[in-house]
């Protein structure tokens, strides 16, 4: 029983600070630069220079950092991580809105968790 007990919080602590994601927008299409606050994975903030049109979004846990970005006028949103791999395509977009709308913490997370 105590080795159960022990296994278990064991397995509590290691899931819990998995668990937590954090993440934001980054670029939101204005070009106004915007710093990046310490989150779970980022132990400094820093700058992130933004260009217009361009939007971009930030997923991070414990373990893992992510980003997505796409343009406004773009047909792909492209996205990477910490986990190597370098940037590649996420999601085409469409030709008529850009790639807004792709830009989520859904697709950062992906890219976080895909790379």
């Amino acid at each position: 029983m105590k080795k159960t007990l022990l296994l278990a919080g064991l397995l509590t602590s290691v899931l819990s600070s998995v668990a937590y994601a954090g993440g934001a927008a980054i670029c939101v299409g204005d070009g106004v630069s915007k710093t990046v606050a310490v989150g779970e994975y980022t132990k400094r903030t820093f700058e992130a220079k933004c260009s217009a049109n361009v939007f971009s979004h930030y997923a991070d846990t414990n373990l893992s950092f992510g980003v997505v970005a796409g343009s406004s006028k773009g047909k792909n949103t492209f996205g990477g991580g910490t986990g190597g791999g370098g940037i590649k395509p996420m999601e085409s977009c469409d030709s008529s809105t850009g790639c807004a709308a792709k830009v989520t913490a859904t697709t950062a997370a992906t890219a976080r968790d895909s790379s």
